[in-house]
């Protein structure tokens, strides 16, 4: 059967391949340890799987409108106001099958063919695989750990051109865990103040940060405010991945091409999780920040391992999970060409998954995430150790 050119231009995500890889390995009978997984190990909390069954069992469990249910929307609102000083309408805000999904319906309303979006790297493994699919053209701003991988003014304007459409911003970042400061972020927007380019900012992680507090670039002002469409929702905050709620605020005529998109797709999000999501918003806020303060024992933890390898270096995440090692000297000293190699051989002989930097924007580097349990993690850095000075001992 012939595929269409748009399919076959796919690169297919190793976060997702390596993790399902690990999945089998496991199945079959292997202790293999998974550092590769973007999400919280930790069961979703029972207030909200108690929600979920209440509102099944009163049978709420039908199609919705393709915006999502008025009382999420109003919930989400309301966490926008409470968490960020941001005021949304009900018709700027918008809930899709989970964050993913958003922001691919933000690309495929808004991007024609040859517009160009830039993208700081290293990046989240999907953002230039939509883009491309959307017709549209990732530019990679590639950033350096001199600026602790954040996009400058003099990078972002180095990039710009007449055909710049959209920048796609991610604090706390995915893969380096690197979190924007207001004042970096006020002067990107003296930037882009001056332009029409539509700011996408990505802020799943925005609960886990480690110092650097989380601001959205859409609170700095109301000409930022109306260029900017806040991607987020409920998987990282609230352990529910799976339950695949998220959500979109910003200018209410794309809010409502996202509802006109999902109505031709999805339909909408099954109606139980967003009840899931209601009480999510609802929970008292001493949940994320005991969450938040789990991450942060784990992330110094984590950090602290990863300094003992030998041949690696790496800058302190201060948000979301994971580290983002430089692994291309220690893989050279292992006799690798690549880090790619490298991560694939530690999979197969030490039952250790992580993910090279290649998928991110950053061959010479790989992610390593610590959203499981410290004696799990230390056990799979045990390994690494090994691997490494079996290889360079031979």
């Amino acid at each position: 059967m012939e595929l269409s050119k748009k399919v076959k231009s796919i690169t297919p995500s190793q976060t997702i391949e390596i993790t399902n890889t690990a999945r089998q390995l496991r199945a079959a009978g292997v202790d293999v340890i998974s550092l590769s997984a973007g999400e919280p190990d930790f069961n979703t909390p029972d207030e909200i799987i108690d929600a979920v069954y209440d509102a099944s069992k009163k049978g709420r469990t039908k199609y919705t409108a393709s915006k999502g249910l008025p009382a999420l929307r109003q919930a989400i609102a309301e966490k926008m106001q409470r968490d960020n000083n941001l005021t949304y309408d009900e018709n700027q805000i918008y809930v899709g099958n989970g964050a993913k999904q958003v922001l691919y319906n933000i690309f495929m309303a808004t991007l024609n063919e040859g517009d160009e979006v830039i993208v700081p790297s290293p990046y989240w493994v999907s953002y230039t695989e939509q883009i491309k699919i959307a017709g549209g053209e990732p530019v990679t701003a590639v950033t350096t750990e001199d600026t602790d991988f954040k996009l400058t003014p003099e990078l972002l304007k180095a990039h710009m051109t007449e055909k710049t459409k959209m920048l796609v911003l991610n604090s706390p970042n995915n893969p380096t865990g690197t979190v924007y400061t207001k004042d970096e972020l006020q002067q990107l927007a003296d930037v882009l103040a001056e332009t029409e380019i539509i700011i996408v900012v990505d802020e799943i992680y925005e609960v886990l940060t480690y110092g650097t507090p989380h601001v959205s670039i859409a609170s700095l002002n109301d000409k930022i405010k109306a260029q900017t469409i806040i991607v987020n929702g409920v998987s990282k905050s609230h352990a529910m991945t799976g339950w695949r709620v998220g959500y979109a605020c910003g200018d209410a005529e794309l809010i409502s091409a996202l509802a006109s998109l999902t109505s031709q797709s999805t339909t909408s999000v099954a109606e139980p999780s967003q009840y899931g999501a209601i009480a999510a918003y609802n929970m008292d806020p001493k949940h994320t920040e005991t969450y938040r303060k789990t991450f942060e024992a784990r992330r110094d933890n984590a950090f602290q391992q990863i300094e003992s390898i030998p041949y690696m270096t790496c800058i302190k995440p201060e948000g979301a999970f994971y580290l983002f090692p430089h692994v291309q000297k220690c893989a050279e000293q292992c006799g690798y060409d690549t880090v790619d190699a490298f991560v694939k051989d530690i999979l197969r002989e030490k039952h250790v998954a992580f993910v090279p930097g290649s998928g991110f924007g950053a061959p010479e580097y790989a992610r390593i995430s610590y959203s499981i349990d410290e004696a799990s993690f230390n056990e799979a850095i045990r390994r690494i150790k090994d691997f490494i000075e079996e290889k360079t001992n031979a």
